[in-house]
């Protein structure tokens, strides 16, 4: 039996780290799987927990791969020996959390190009590919960033809402040629994401205003909050990457929680937005209340929805 090829971008931790393991031990072993890393010396804990799950050796090989770079990309599709990738993954990603002018130039714009940029040149690279073969899945990691915009998440959630535009434009353009993709949009997830965010967990926050730290502070209590009650473990996560590898009709999106999803539908049933912005102010900031009349008398109380990125 041909086994499915699957690559996948980010497998130093978190989600890629256990989706390249959950299919590479599969025990019908009818995967092989190329985690690739950006940097290949932190590969050992992957191939340790590989050994430990009795990952057979034909099933899994990791690739050095930087989605920042073009070069890097091109060669690693080279390296793909069956010379086809069937699953393309593309899940590398970073965070960037604090108040939109406490983020150095740098953080913004290496978030935009892993997050944005990195997608486009990984896509580039292995679409053209499957088009010749008319066949592909295309899975990528979204996120609840991605739906809704998140207080002291700007530029995340920036990257993630153009990730659904491009999903959703290739959506619409590829299935003439048997490639479907669709979006895992996740919400907060017990991973090392939050500890690896760029410039630090809130950027040069002694450079702002006083109410702005003191949002910032109130945000953090929030988050605490939703990543004790809500948080999802990553292999439960990973169950949702397999689902949409293996429908028959791959859906666009795919939820691993639906906690948020009333929030999401807000925004939608009041096109002004406000009711939104009032519901998010009254789940975030509990002890500051929302600016008089921003969400109309009577505006919805959807509890206290997440408002943590993934």
């Amino acid at each position: 039996m041909e086994r499915t090829v699957v690559l996948i971008t980010g497998c130093s931790s978190g989600i890629g780290w256990h989706l390249a393991l959950r299919l590479a031990s599969d025990p019908s072993r009818s995967f092989k799987v190329y985690a690739t890393l950006r940097d290949l010396k932190a590969q050992g804990p992957l191939w340790e927990a590989a050994r430990a799950r009795g990952c057979h050796p034909d099933c899994l090989e990791t690739l050095q791969l930087d989605v920042r770079d073009s070069d890097s990309v091109a060669v690693a599709r080279s390296r793909v020996t069956e010379g086809r990738v069937d699953v393309l993954v593309c899940n590398a990603g970073r965070g960037l959390l604090g108040p939109l002018e406490a983020h150095a130039a740098g953080a913004v714009s290496s978030v935009l190009d892993v997050n944005v940029a990195g997608t486009v040149r990984t896509l580039q690279a292995f679409l053209p590919d499957m088009k010749r073969r008319r066949s592909g899945r295309v899975l990528v990691t979204g996120s609840m960033g991605g739906l809704m915009g998140l207080p002291f998440n700007a530029v995340y959630c920036a990257s993630k809402f153009a990730l659904e535009g491009l999903c959703e434009s290739l959506a619409v353009l590829l299935p003439p040629f048997g490639i479907h993709v669709s979006l895992i949009e996740c919400g907060p997830v017990r991973t090392a994401f939050q500890d690896k965010l760029e410039g630090g967990p809130g950027g040069a926050l002694d450079g702002t205003d006083a109410q702005t730290r003191h949002l910032f502070s109130l945000y953090q209590r929030h988050c605490e909050q939703v990543f004790r009650e809500a948080a999802q473990d990553p292999e439960e996560v990973t169950e949702v990457f397999l689902t949409a590898l293996r429908a028959p009709r791959p859906a666009l999106r795919y939820f691993s929680t639906e906690r948020f999803l009333p929030l999401a539908r807000l925004r939608l049933d009041d096109s002004s937005g406000c009711s939104y912005v009032a519901a998010m102010q009254r789940a975030v900031f509990a002890d500051e209340p929302a600016e008089a009349g921003a969400g109309g008398p009577g505006g919805p109380e959807p509890g206290a929805p997440p408002a943590a990125p993934q």
